[in-house]
């Protein structure tokens, strides 16, 4: 397992006491087509971290792969004006969340910040997100994704 994604799975372990199945693919899981198509999903079922800046902080919207991130919703969501929020910069992502772009993880960031979570993931029973890597993922219950993120549940789509 590639280091990164075992870091993530000994983090999930230690800061929420659960396990999780990573499963790797070399040909990558970059884009959430490439996601559904490697682990045998819809692209709905691909749990997307979208990081945004809102205002010069961070805010994690975890979107299905169906959807865009609507950033006037997610500028609503934190109480800010929709032309503060953009995407974030990579560099930014990492010094704050400790994981790079194309396998950001829905939870176990190095800062606390706002998680959003699609709600439209939650009509499914399992859906797939990041595992650290941009080949690594895990399948996971929304609810469960949503309660280890501290995630509010909210529409996020455009």
């Amino acid at each position: 397992m590639h280091p990164r994604a075992a870091e993530f799975a000994r983090r999930v372990s230690e800061e929420h006491g659960t396990e999780i199945d990573v499963h790797e693919f070399p040909e990558g899981t970059k884009t959430a087509a490439d996601a559904a198509e490697a682990v045998g999903c819809s692209v709905a079922q691909i749990a997307s971290g979208i990081v945004l800046s809102a205002d010069g902080d961070l805010v994690v919207s975890v979107t299905s792969g169906a959807n865009r991130a609507d950033e006037a919703k997610i500028a609503e969501l934190v109480g800010v004006d929709p032309a503060a929020v953009s995407m974030a910069g990579a560099d930014e992502i990492k010094r704050t969340l400790g994981w790079s772009i194309g396998g950001v993880p829905p939870f176990c960031y190095d800062a606390p910040v706002p998680v959003f979570l699609d709600e439209t993931l939650t009509d499914f029973e399992e859906v797939w997100a990041a595992a650290g890597t941009p080949e690594a993922v895990f399948p996971i219950d929304p609810d469960t994704l949503a309660a280890l993120a501290d995630a509010i549940v909210a529409d996020v789509r455009q």
